[in-house]
């Protein structure tokens, strides 16, 4: 069973690590430089100058070069193709190491009873994780260049899932039962974790709609609490979700409250939870400060384009917090039986 366990949590190492790429990919404006997708012939780069030169001119028939990138020569175009090279590269290499040790542990009969349905159910996200990505990336294909806000929310949701599932089913599989009882604790965090949930969903709006490029000021928006524009539009949803002024200012407000939440839980709980659960609660106050800390400094530092590393610091570390909090959800109640060796 330990070695189910460590291959599961090197599946979340590396699913954290594809967030990684994928903030470095999206804010270099790399995500559409790879026009095509190929399972098994997309793994090979181009190997010479024809075939760069046959990769940049079917880039160069879409909106992004016509519209953002026409002055744009080879090198530039490779400096782009190869994030996206290695995001969906290393999206195939989480693939491999997947497949190959469950097949493995499946044949020797070394995984636990009842956990062959829940690993099938991490390939079943895996591929639908990969099958929305091409769902995004081809939406920036026709005749914008960029990606639908609403699929690019939902790649980046479909990683969460992967991610907090994959955590889930590691804290299962723990050589020690943890027995405790903590009923508020419990409670409190479900909605710390839903609220990570929802900030990471804004986020993705955040980035698809390129909202964090206005009001680069904190705590108000440009000298006001309440900006003029804020949830103006027609529907519901263009009011919200489409107007970047409403998803900037839920976003940096959902921020207060989930800081806000964690240093209540942290000071409601603190006393009365066992050792596993209070390294937890303290590590996830250390986490949301610093992750609001990060989402005040990209704001801050944002200017024609969000900073590299502070979008993509925010990005993981949303995913780091989020992951804490499915931790303490995990431990946080009394359980009666855990998976032992």
């Amino acid at each position: 069973m330990k070695s189910v366990r460590w291959w599961l949590w090197t599946g979340v190492f590396m699913v954290l690590v594809q967030v990684m790429i994928g903030g470095i990919t999206r804010l270099t404006g790399s995500g559409l430089s790879i026009t095509e997708w190929d399972v098994v012939m997309g793994t090979l780069p181009p190997m010479n100058t024809e075939e760069w030169q046959e990769a940049f001119e079917l880039y160069q028939q879409f909106p992004q070069y016509e519209l953002v990138n026409s002055d744009m020569d080879l090198q530039g175009f490779k400096n782009i193709f190869w994030w996206e090279y290695i995001h969906r590269n290393w999206a195939r290499l989480i693939g491999l190491v997947f497949l190959f040790p469950f097949l493995y542990f499946l044949y020797r009969k070394m995984i636990p009873k009842g956990f062959v349905r829940p690993l099938l159910l991490v390939f079943l996200l895996g591929g639908l994780q990969g099958f929305f990505g091409w769902i995004m990336v081809a939406s920036g294909l026709i005749d914008k260049p960029w990606v639908s806000p609403y699929n690019l929310t939902l790649h980046l949701s479909m990683a969460l899932l992967l991610f907090l599932y994959l955590i889930w089913l590691a804290l299962s599989l723990r050589k020690k039962p943890v027995m405790a009882d903590h009923p508020v604790a419990h409670k409190g965090i479900k909605w710390i974790l839903g609220l990570v949930v929802f900030q990471i969903v804004l986020g993705g709006f955040m980035a698809g709609t390129k909202a964090g490029l206005l009001y680069n000021t904190w705590p108000l928006m440009d000298g006001h609490l309440l900006p003029a524009k804020v949830f103006s539009g027609g529907s519901f949803f263009a009011a919200v979700l489409e107007n970047t002024t409403s998803i900037n200012f839920l976003h940096r407000t959902v921020g207060i409250i989930v800081f806000l939440a964690v240093v209540l839980f942290w000071l409601q709980n603190r006393r009365y939870s066992t050792e596993m659960v209070a390294r937890l609660e303290h590590l996830l106050l250390g986490m949301v400060t610093l992750q609001f800390l990060l989402g005040i400094g990209t704001l801050l530092m944002a200017g024609d384009g969000i900073p590299v590393f502070m979008g993509v610091a925010h990005q993981v570390g949303a995913f780091v917090l989020s992951g804490i909090a499915t931790a303490l959800l995990f431990y946080a109640k009394r359980r009666t039986s855990l998976h032992q060796e």
